[in-house]
Parts: C-alpha cells; sequence; structure tokens
C-alpha cells in the first residue's frame, strides 16, 4: 500500500492508493443516475425520485449570492465511486488502505472511548458500521441510507425530500440524484441515547463529489446526540461536497447535531441541513467550519409547535483563499417558541468570513423569542467580516434580540499575554480559544481537544 503524504502539519492531508472496485468516470447524465440506482438495487420511486431531481438540478441555476461558484466545473466530477465490494462491522475486515486512512484519523478509539454507534463512509458508500447492543435493546435504528432504504422502505418513503425537496436549490438537487451513504437515525418514542451516535465522512479521491443522505427522526419524548467529522486530502483539482440533512424532532424530543468539519482547502462545501420541531421539541446544531476553498451552509430550523426552540451555535475560521459563508435560518411558526444564534467568525491572511442569517416570526407565532449575536474577529488588516442578516416580524408580540461586533486582536493584548512568557503565536490563539469559548464548551471533550488543535494549526498557517 503506497501513502502520499501532502502536508506534513495537516494530520488529515493524505491519501491513500485507490483500489476502487467501481467508478462511474467523470460527468453526470440521465444513464449515471439510473446507473447508481441499479448498482444499489433501488425501488423504483427512488430513481423517480432521482430522475426528476436530475432534470431539475441540470435547469437550475448557481446562486447568485454568497461565495462565488462559478469555476466549479460539473463535467470533471466523478459522481460515484464503490471503494469496498461489502460493508463490515468488524474492523480487521476492511481494506488495509482504508482502514490505515480511518486509524489515522481515529475511528476505532472514538468507538472505544465514548460513542454508542459508529459509522464510516469512504466515498460514495459507508464500509464501516458498528453499533453498540445497548442501542440495539433500545429498540433504536441507526445505521446508512442505503441499508435503510432496503430494510426500512416505508419510513424513508415517508420522510425522505419532505423537509428538503429537490426544487429547494440546484445543491440539493444534485444530492438527490446521486445521493450514496449518509446515516439513518430513528429513535422510539421516551428513548433517551446517553451517548453519542458518530459518523465520519472522508474523500480520498482527485476531483470527487460526495454527497451523503442523512435522515433523523427523534420520536415523541426522545433525545440524541449526532456527531459529524469531515476531511479529505489536498490536491491540486477541485472536489465538491453537497450534502443534504433532514431531522424531524417530535413532540418533547430533543436532537443535537454537533459537525467539526476540516475539509482541505480544494472541497467546495455546500451543505442543506434542515429541522422540523414539534410542540415543545429543542433543536441544536453547533457547526465548527474549517478548511474548505468555500463552505456555503445555513441550518434551518422549523418551529412548527409551541414551545419548540432552537439553536444554532456556529464557528468558521477563514484562511488564505478561503470564503466561509455560513449562517442560520429561523422560522417560527407557533406561538410560545424561542430561537438563539450565536456565530464566531475568525479571519486571517486575506480570508473572509461571512455569516448570512434569517429570522422570520408568522403572525401566529406570538410571545416569541429570538436571540441573535454574530461576532466576528479579525487577525489582520487583509482579512474580511461580512454580516447579512435578515429579520421578516410580523407581529408585535414577540421579544427581539440582535448585536454585531467586530474587533481586532490588540496589540496591547498580545503584548500582555507575551509578556507572560508566551510566544505571539501561542497568545494569539490563546487569544482566539477565548473567542470561541461559548461554542468550544458545548462539543464534547474529546472533540473540542481535536478543534483546539486545529485552531493552533490554522494560527501557524499549517492547514491545508
Amino acid at each position: 500500500m503506497k501513502t502520499k503524504k501532502i502536508n506534513f502539519d495537516y494530520k488529515y492531508g493524505f491519501s491513500v492508493e485507490d483500489k476502487n472496485v467501481f467508478t462511474t468516470g467523470k460527468g453526470l447524465s440521465d444513464g449515471i443516475v439510473r446507473m447508481i440506482s441499479a448498482m444499489k438495487g433501488e425501488p423504483k420511486w427512488m430513481l423517480e425520485k432521482r430522475l426528476q431531481a436530475y432534470l431539475y438540478f441540470e435547469k437550475a441555476k448557481l446562486p447568485d449570492w454568497g461565495a462565488d461558484l462559478s469555476k466549479i466545473d460539473f463535467s470533471d466530477i466523478t459522481y460515484f465511486i464503490r471503494s469496498t465490494d461489502k460493508q463490515v462491522s468488524s474492523w480487521d475486515e476492511l481494506p488495509l488502505e482504508i482502514k490505515d486512512t480511518y486509524d489515522r484519523i481515529g475511528v476505532p478509539e472514538a468507538e472505544k472511548k465514548f460513542l454508542s454507534g459508529v459509522s464510516a463512509q469512504f466515498e460514495s458508500e459507508v464500509v464501516y458500521e458498528k453499533v453498540k447492543e445497548t442501542l440495539i435493546q433500545q429498540g433504536v435504528l441507526f445505521c446508512d441510507m442505503d441499508t435503510a432504504l432496503k430494510k426500512y422502505p416505508h419510513i424513508l418513503k415517508e420522510y425522505f425530500g419532505t423537509l428538503v425537496p429537490h426544487s429547494d436549490n440546484k445543491f440539493a438537487a444534485l444530492n438527490t440524484s446521486v445521493w450514496s451513504g449518509g446515516s439513518f437515525v430513528y429513535v422510539p418514542k421516551g428513548v433517551k441515547v446517553a451517548l453519542p451516535l458518530q459518523a465520519y465522512f472522508r474523500m480520498n479521491a482527485q476531483a470527487f463529489g460526495q454527497f451523503e443522505r442523512t435522515l433523523i427522526i427523534a420520536d415523541e419524548g426522545s433525545s440524541v446526540h449526532y456527531i459529524e467529522g469531515c476531511t479529505a486530502p489536498i490536491y491540486a483539482r477541485d472536489s465538491l461536497h453537497a450534502a443534504v440533512v433532514e431531522i424531524f424532532v417530535k413532540e418533547g424530543a430533543r436532537v443535537r447535531y454537533t459537525t467539526v468539519q476540516n475539509w482541505s482547502k480544494n472541497v467546495y462545501n455546500l451543505v442543506t441541513k434542515r429541522t422540523r420541531v414539534e410542540k415543545n421539541g429543542v433543536m441544536e446544531w453547533v457547526d465548527c467550519n474549517l478548511g474548505s476553498q468555500v463552505t456555503m451552509k445555513y441550518p434551518a430550523v422549523y418551529l412548527m409547535g409551541e414551545g419548540a426552540r432552537g439553536e444554532v451555535l456556529s464557528i468558521a475560521f477563514a484562511g488564505n483563499g478561503q470564503h466561509q459563508d455560513a449562517g442560520a435560518k429561523m422560522i417560527h411558526f407557533a406561538p410560545h417558541t424561542s430561537s438563539r444564534i450565536v456565530s464566531k467568525s475568525i479571519s486571517k491572511e486575506g480570508g473572509r468570513a461571512s455569516y448570512r442569517g434569517l429570522i422570520h416570526v408568522m403572525p401566529q407565532a406570538v410571545d416569541s423569542g429570538v436571540y441573535v449575536s454574530c461576532d466576528a474577529l479579525l487577525l489582520d488588516g487583509n482579512s474580511r467580516s461580512d454580516t447579512y442578516p435578515t429579520m421578516r416580524i410580523k407581529n408585535n408580540e414577540s421579544t427581539i434580540q440582535h448585536e454585531a461586533t467586530v474587533e481586532k486582536i490588540g496589540e496591547e493584548k498580545l503584548l500582555y499575554l507575551m509578556s507572560r512568557g508566551l510566544s505571539r503565536v501561542d497568545a494569539e490563539t490563546a487569544y482566539v480559544n477565548g473567542f470561541i469559548e461559548p461554542v468550544v464548551k458545548e462539543i464534547p471533550l474529546e472533540y473540542s481537544v481535536e478543534l483546539n488543535r486545529l485552531i493552533r494549526l490554522e494560527m501557524e498557517g499549517s492547514i491545508g
């Protein structure tokens, strides 16, 4: 097995030799969509969804706002790669090159330490899945979406594409037409999943598109925490990640979805994430965005039931050549609902970080509460921060708060820290870690340690 190290300091900047068992080749067509569906043995209704989405993708235009996407060459992307001929539940059964990749990322160690279940996706499909016996005894369903379509087609047919239809945007249409892998979670009524569920998404090939689809259903009174990690090696040619996440939070249920993303800087990361929350339900997004050339991601919460609550805590770090365009959407449909958005962005070496948010309080959503805080930190005079808040408040009986700050690291503060024996990089890192602490404290310890380590590498200019 040949392993190629691209950047010594970037932990995930390696690739392994391609030993794929199948690839569709570059480009997308009606025939490619049919081929993907046939290889997976899907029912007719799913193929029809794929084909409808493909037709919409073909005619839909790129967004004329946000980051510059004009350089994406859809004809140069490979839309499906099968890296192994079977999925396994024993780590030792994986092909050596895939096992080596995930050993480096830390999947086996994470599983041993604190996870209820682990799913690992390599290229287009999940190659490893392990679920603890306690989850099975509780009736929790946790598997990849391809398996779910075979085992639980009635559930997928009821929920798939109802929160994020293919007509939502060009990249949602692309995902619906070529989706592969991703996670399916169903938590029965009243079940509290004590430990997090984990999914890892890894790109290895050049000019590759990863299009996982995730569906989470938390039934009445249940709770679950789902964590995803994303990495890719560094190549000269661009790759595309266009995922779709749909989450249904039933009455009195609670879901937390944590993302620690560290794509390499040749990846376009264009994701649609949306939640529907019923009466007294709670949805929490914790979104940490490092790496990628471009990120456009705005987790949305539809507060449908009385007393429903939504929260988005996000971090975006933009370095040289990067544009992180991230934010959140909160749509209040019912009375006595509440939402909270806390956005922290850091820009350095000419990077650009943008907050883009939407708050919409419907006329009937009386006595609702909204809190939005957008804080930007500029590490030099060449970087940029933008805030694009949109608020549509349709009643006079709700409480709305919005605050925003932009600041630079003051030389006086740095000199103070350096006078206590810290190097300049250590002083800047300490300052940044303090700045993002309100979000980091919401992440499990193992991931907050890794995030702080990645932030330090960003400060040293050695990621990507």
